[in-house]
């Protein structure tokens, strides 16, 4: 079982990447139905807004420490987490897990042309994966013909890359609906595997700035960072607290 620290209210798990994997292998091979978030400052600070988020977040089974963000606030914070657990690092490991045991995979978001490109780049890298199906994600939530297709298939595995809050929120929604299966949140990963979008150079993950290089990429997300200094001013404000008692 994997201990957690509280961190800005939240429950993220503190443990390094090959603990992690070791407790997912484990929930794999008892086919243990499993709800995982890689959350980062954004996701954090939405939740703080929206209170039927955080309650989708508080009954996820990991909350995962994505952003570098959250690390480096847990320290300030008097909670030092082991380390960054990146999405796309933690997708990569399922991925070999499934291309070394067996496991199967679907994947469910981003564009028509961008998944079946994602899912090719995926199964040309790991060739023993079996994804045995994938879906664009523009689709009717109401639509029950794409879910009794996952529902047959029973997939071990599901990555679900219909970014934030939406991701968690379908996964909240339908995971009664599935008997097992393993479901995370990608955001953005299909769009990397894809192609579509790089994936910041080593150096730049190791000075924490993943994020610009992303924003580099696509000035469209500037909105999205206005959530940073928010988040920066909170976690300041959680350690001036209680000095002050």
């Amino acid at each position: 079982m994997l201990r957690t620290k509280d961190v800005l209210g939240l429950p993220f798990v503190d443990a390094t990447m090959d603990e992690l994997m070791v407790e997912l292998h484990f929930r794999l091979r008892e086919g243990r139905k499993t709800f995982i978030v890689t959350a980062n400052p954004e996701i954090v600070m939405h939740s703080r807004q929206d209170g039927e988020y955080a309650r989708i977040l508080h009954q996820a089974d990991w909350l995962i420490p994505d952003g570098a963000g959250v690390v480096m606030a847990s320290r300030l914070l008097g909670q030092p987490l082991s380390g960054r657990l990146a999405g796309f690092d933690v997708m990569e490991r399922l991925l070999q897990l499934s291309d070394q045991h067996g496991y199967s995979i679907y994947c469910l978001g981003a564009e028509a042309e961008v998944i079946a490109k994602a899912v090719n780049r995926m199964r040309e890298v790991y060739p023993n994966v079996r994804i045995v199906g994938y879906h664009h994600g523009f689709f009717d939530w109401n639509d029950r013909t794409l879910i009794e297709e996952i529902r047959a298939k029973e997939p071990d595995i599901l990555f679900v890359g219909l970014g934030f809050p939406r991701q968690e929120q379908w996964i909240f929604r339908h995971l009664v609906q599935f008997r097992k299966g393993m479901f995370i949140g990608v955001g953005g990963s299909f769009d990397v595997w894809a192609g579509k979008v790089e994936r910041a150079p080593e150096v730049w993950q190791r000075w924490n700035v993943e994020w610009l290089y992303r924003l580099l990429q696509q000035p469209s997300r500037w909105r999205r960072m206005l959530a940073l200094p928010r988040f920066i001013a909170l976690v300041v404000k959680e350690r001036l607290v209680p000095r002050r008692r």
